[in-house]
């Protein structure tokens, strides 16, 4: 498997079904409400992990971090960090070593959520680094996604207001499955349900010459 490459292009997969999430969404705005989210969360031991900050169309101004999304198998919680900011209990969580927590870039999600105070994570999962082991050259979530189901996750909600009073359904949906695909990836890479060398993404092999540049070039 060590020359085998697994991508697959933005028209191939905007040719692909929409992922079906069939799983709970809840939005957390109270303390209340996040405490009992993240007993539930605690319990599942393995979650995914996102985040969602409003757009910024100004050169050299940045936004905090506005929506953090935790899910399980069958649920996603949807915590507005614009209206809680990074509380303590939550600090906990994302600082916990037992729970795993799978993501995907997910220093450039702590380097936004510096802004808003320091956290020390724990527990986490790269995917981008994960899938490697898989011949998985790609590092979109979309893309990888796209590679092991066959299956294309929308990005029209990504630069829409997440600070906005109320998000919409369609909001929701886009946050929840982003934090639930990236378990629902890791869960399967990992329980050895993908097999690279049955995938239909194999990149070509590289003409004889490039591979003998390449190959001069690693020695």
């Amino acid at each position: 498997m060590d020359n085998l490459r697994l991508a697959i292009c933005k028209e191939a997969v905007n040719q692909l079904p929409p992922v079906q999430y069939n799983g709970g969404i809840q939005v957390i705005d109270t303390i209340d409400k996040a405490r009992v989210a993240l007993r539930e969360l605690t319990r599942a031991r393995m979650v995914g992990f996102d985040t969602e900050t409003r757009p910024s169309f100004r050169k050299g101004h940045l936004h905090k971090v506005a929506l953090m999304q935790l899910a399980t198998d069958d649920y996603c919680f949807l915590f507005r960090l614009n209206k809680l900011g990074v509380f303590d209990l939550l600090k906990d969580f994302l600082q916990n070593p037992d729970v795993t927590k799978i993501g995907l870039s997910v220093h450039d999600d702590f380097q936004v959520l510096g802004r808003s105070g320091e956290i020390a994570p724990e527990g986490f999962v790269e995917l981008q680094s994960f899938v490697k082991q898989y011949a998985i050259a790609d590092t979109s979530l979309q893309k990888i996604y796209a590679i092991v189901f066959g299956e294309c996750i929308s990005k029209s909600q990504r630069l829409t207001n997440w600070e906005a009073e109320e998000l919409t359904p369609q909001q929701q949906r886009y946050a929840a499955i982003d934090a639930w695909a990236c378990l629902r990836l890791y869960r399967h890479l990992s329980e050895g349900n993908f097999d690279p060398s049955d995938s239909q993404y194999i990149l070509p092999d590289p003409p004889a010459e490039q591979q003998e540049v390449a190959n001069s070039e690693q020695k």
